[in-house]
């Protein structure tokens, strides 16, 4: 509280103790460790290197406790099973729910109460490694940095499919990719993995579509698509799906673009109920390894 409020006496109003006792047990503290943890600046408490890398742990710690009472009263209401899901904002929401389902009804009939969390793929993990969600899913790994302790698991891949409302399918499927050249089209934003993969695929195939729009959305890019002025693309395996209820027509299928879904987790070896269930599903149905 010290580090965060940046002096003593804004600490001890937060904490409700007196100063002394705040002080010395800081000092108890840098005794224990052998280091300080800060040095007075002006009229304030600015902590040092060692003292932020402290604050670090202590944030886990304090994080981990919090989930041990959780986890502890979660197996005291009826076998509840509690489940927080960090879901990374450009993987389809369809996909989603197809990835949860598995965890909301599992064998052992098991109440879940699950929540999920949309962000940034970029940030999710970092909330991951301070045990406020269980798990992310995303459509690209996570890359390792100081710090943060993440491991990736692949759900399964698929290919991608091209989408058009009837009025503009048949000029674009004769010839197909080439006819995509100058084609208007609506993209995935450019944080998603899929984006990238497309430009390149589009650069190797000497072909520059005119872009539209773009958006993180999947679902509003289809919404957009079916009122028959773009092109857009999504997971070949939920084809079936996005043809039935936007009532769209492939225009083509693209097994080289993949689109990749991860789970990612701070454990090396899955070991949560809810999370082992999604991803032997996952496997089953998208094929990964």
């Amino acid at each position: 509280m010290v580090a965060r409020e940046g002096s003593i006496a804004a600490a001890c109003e937060r904490v409700h103790l007196a100063q002394p006792t705040v002080s010395s047990q800081i000092k108890t503290l840098e005794r224990s460790l052998k280091a300080r943890l800060s040095e007075r600046v002006g009229h304030s408490l600015v902590m040092t290197e060692t003292g932020r890398l402290v604050f670090r742990y202590a944030g886990e710690i304090f994080s981990l406790g919090r989930e041990l009472q959780d986890a502890v009263a979660s197996r005291g209401t009826e076998g509840g099973l509690r489940f927080v899901v960090g879901v990374a904002d450009t993987v389809p929401k369809l996909m989603v729910h197809r990835r949860l389902e598995p965890a909301l009804h599992m064998v052992d009939e098991r109440v879940v109460e699950a929540s999920c969390l949309d962000g940034d793929p970029g940030r999710l993990p970092a909330q991951l490694a301070l045990h406020e969600i269980d798990l992310v899913i995303s459509d690209y790994a996570a890359h390792p940095r100081l710090g943060l302790r993440a491991f990736n698991h692949l759900l399964g891949d698929c290919g991608v499919t091209f989408f058009a409302a009837g009025s503009l399918d048949v000029s674009f499927r004769r010839g197909f990719p080439q006819a995509l050249a100058d084609a208007p089209m609506l993209l995935p934003a450019g944080n998603a993995a899929l984006r990238r993969e497309v430009e390149q695929w589009f650069d190797g195939l000497g072909i520059r579509p005119q872009v539209r729009g773009e958006s993180s959305d999947s679902a509003l890019r289809r919404t957009f698509g079916a009122r028959g002025e773009e092109i857009f693309m999504a997971a070949s395996a939920v084809e079936g799906h996005v043809r039935r209820i936007y009532e769209v027509q492939v225009v083509g299928r693209e097994s080289r673009l993949r689109e990749r879904f991860y789970t990612i987790s701070v454990e090396k070896r899955l070991a949560h109920p809810a999370v082992l269930a999604i991803t032997r599903a996952a496997r089953a149905s998208l094929g990964g390894g």
